[in-house]
């Protein structure tokens, strides 16, 4: 980078109520947790990840004694880790700062010295991980493509290798055969499964639904000696469920009475699943017994599952939230009472406004949109911004969100737009992207801006938009190809410059470019220049506050600066906050500043503060 751009200015504070001020800071720095993972041999032995310490590290829990305990101690925090099925160890992965780029590390439940798990297997991003008994399986990423490896007895084999994106799903109970997802077909977003026997990795099982049809293993029967894998497949415009026999080479598709999609779990019997549905941005718990085919759902309140699994008592645990109320982690007995069953130390996040649908139809469909104002907004038109979710295949949901409710503090109405290439609206929503990333979700985007400002809810000449990583893309794109809708964009580790994205970017997520593309920039050059943000600097017209991390493998930072550089040339205000992490921090002290810095960014571009 040649250039100083000029810094993101951090405010010392945003509100000049002393309480305003407290209350929005509260809200992220509040303990949360997730639900407790437990050893499938031991379940009094459990992990979870916790913000506690200020950074999102990893936890232990013994419930026989009730002894919680920090394991990880990280400067950019850590968040990926499992425990062995005998409760023994805790496996985390170690890292550079963020950058996804590491290995495993095992250290006693109990604790003590951690040292590589696996010191065999070479560096690379995760790409799955089932630890068995006698032997343990994991993926590995690199430029090179995907190499899966079996650690058994001493040694470690390779045992699978690809140019295409795969990874390693499911160990069976009895650790007889192991599940993998791969792209031999060039589809990595469609992906297919296979199964290995693990005493010479023969193919079991083989299953593809074709094109543009994804099967995703998801994990075998908790019983020894079954051999049936539970599995989402697609076949019918939407993700469902099946239960494959793959010794038999037999399947059952569950046929479920529910809109939207679904993805679910084993009880610890076999005997029923656990399902997630997920419905028009708010998820809920269903029994699914598979004996009877009886679906009864637990009641849980509207709202959002951020995860739940059942114990071997039948019990369900799950964390839930809304758009309203935070994050708390109950317990749903087998009887159907349900209480809190964990609640991390510290006060509790003062709660937020609640979201409500919205419902526009746009040039693919029918959009939703979920919108929030503040409470003591004037009637008749006011700020607004957009938060555009990341993904793109994910969704924006009812759900508790520190980050919302700091913009409605602030005084703007927040909508959140579930454009095409969203999940939970069927496979034909999510696809419709192929071919035209980007152009087509701000589609959407505009629609919904233009039922906002017809409604009276927003401010045309007050419209922000904001988002991170495909949601910071889309707002360098809509700055770019929509400059007139637009009084301000704020982009957290974008893509700014797709050519380069694409070069410096993780093998993992170029295999996904040319799943969604076409190809890669070297065969689709034209489709690649239509859909980046670069290509339409000179329209910018709003001021751009970009933020980004030095380590990022999935938005990395020269894209970023490639960006910059043509920016410093036009007469466009605009503000850059570069830090030291990946995809984003894991350290609350950092999403604070950053935060602010967004908010105070976007006040100001709007004149409704002073520089």
């Amino acid at each position: 980078m040649t250039t100083e751009h000029p810094p993101a200015v951090i405010p010392d504070r945003l509100f000049d109520d002393a309480a305003a001020e407290a209350r929005w800071r509260a809200r992220f720095h509040a303990p949360r947790m997730s639900v407790p993972d437990w050893a499938l041999d031991a379940p009094d032995k459990n992990i979870y990840v916790s913000n506690s310490s200020g950074v999102w590290e990893v936890y232990a829990w013994d419930r026989a004694t009730g002894e919680h305990r920090q394991v990880t101690d990280r400067p950019n925090g850590t968040l990926s880790a499992t425990t062995s099925r005998d409760g023994t160890s805790i496996w985390w992965f170690d890292d550079t700062d963020g950058d996804e780029f590491g290995s495993w590390k095992r250290e006693p439940f109990a604790g003590g010295q951690a040292e590589p798990a696996l010191p065999d297997v070479h560096d690379g991003y995760s790409a799955g991980l089932e630890i068995g008994q006698r032997l343990t399986a994991v993926g590995v990423s690199t430029d090179d493509g995907s190499e899966l490896f079996v650690h058994a007895g001493g040694k470690t084999e390779r045992f699978y290798a690809s140019k295409d994106d795969a990874g390693v799903a499911a160990l069976s109970r009895d650790e007889r055969l192991i599940a993998i997802s791969h792209s031999e077909h060039g589809d990595s977003r469609h992906p297919a499964v296979r199964v290995l026997a693990s005493d010479g990795f023969t193919t079991v099982a083989d299953k593809w639904d074709g094109e543009g049809k994804g099967l995703t293993p998801l994990e075998f029967s908790p019983v020894a000696g079954d051999p049936r894998l539970l599995v989402l497949h697609e076949r019918r415009g939407r993700e469902e469920l099946l239960i494959w026999d793959v010794e038999r080479d037999t399947e059952t598709e569950l046929s479920l009475d529910l809109p939207g999609e679904v993805a679910a779990g084993w009880y610890p019997k076999a005997d029923a699943l656990l399902v997630v549905h997920f419905h028009e941005g708010r998820s809920s718990l269903y029994r699914y017994d598979l004996t009877s085919a009886n679906l009864s759902s637990l009641d849980t309140p509207k709202g959002r599952i951020g995860g739940a699994s059942a114990r071997p008592d039948g019990t369900v645990e799950y964390s839930w939230s809304s758009a309203a109320e935070p994050t708390v982690i109950r317990s749903r007995a087998a009887g159907g009472t349900d209480s809190v069953l964990l609640t991390p130390p510290g006060e509790r996040a003062p709660g937020s406004a609640p979201v409500v649908d919205a419902f526009v139809e746009g040039p693919g469909g029918r959009i939703h949109a979920l919108v929030a104002r503040p409470g003591d907004a004037p009637e008749g038109p006011i700020p607004v911004v957009f938060t555009l979710h990341g993904g793109p295949h994910a969704a924006d949901e009812d759900r508790f969100s520190a980050y919302r409710a700091l913009w409605l503090d602030a005084g703007f109405g927040v909508i959140e737009v579930n454009y095409r290439g969203s999940t939970g609206y069927g496979s034909a929503w999510r696809d419709a992207i192929e071919g035209r990333p980007g152009l087509t979700e701000l589609e959407d985007v505009a629609a919904v801006h233009d039922w906002a400002v017809e409604s009276g809810l927003a401010d045309p000449a007050k419209c922000v938009v904001t988002g991170a990583s495909w949601g910071g893309y889309l707002t360098l794109l809509a700055a770019g190809t929509q400059p007139a809708r637009w009084a301000a964009a704020v982009a957290s580790v974008p893509v700014a410059d797709y050519v380069a994205a694409y070069e410096d970017e993780m093998e993992q997520l170029r295999s996904f470019d040319r799943a969604l593309f076409g190809g890669s920039p070297d065969t689709k050059p034209e489709v690649y220049r239509a859909c980046s943000p670069v290509t339409y600097i000179d329209q910018v017209r709003a001021p751009v506050l970009v933020l980004a991390g030095d380590n990022d493998p999935r938005c990395p930072i020269r894209q970023i600066e490639n960006y910059l550089e043509r920016l410093a040339t036009r007469e466009v205000p605009y503000e850059f906050y570069r830090y030291d992490a990946g995809h984003g921090s894991l350290v609350i002290a950092e999403t604070i500043r950053q935060s602010a810095a967004e908010v105070y960014f976007a006040l100001r571009a709007l004149r409704l503060r002073k520089s």
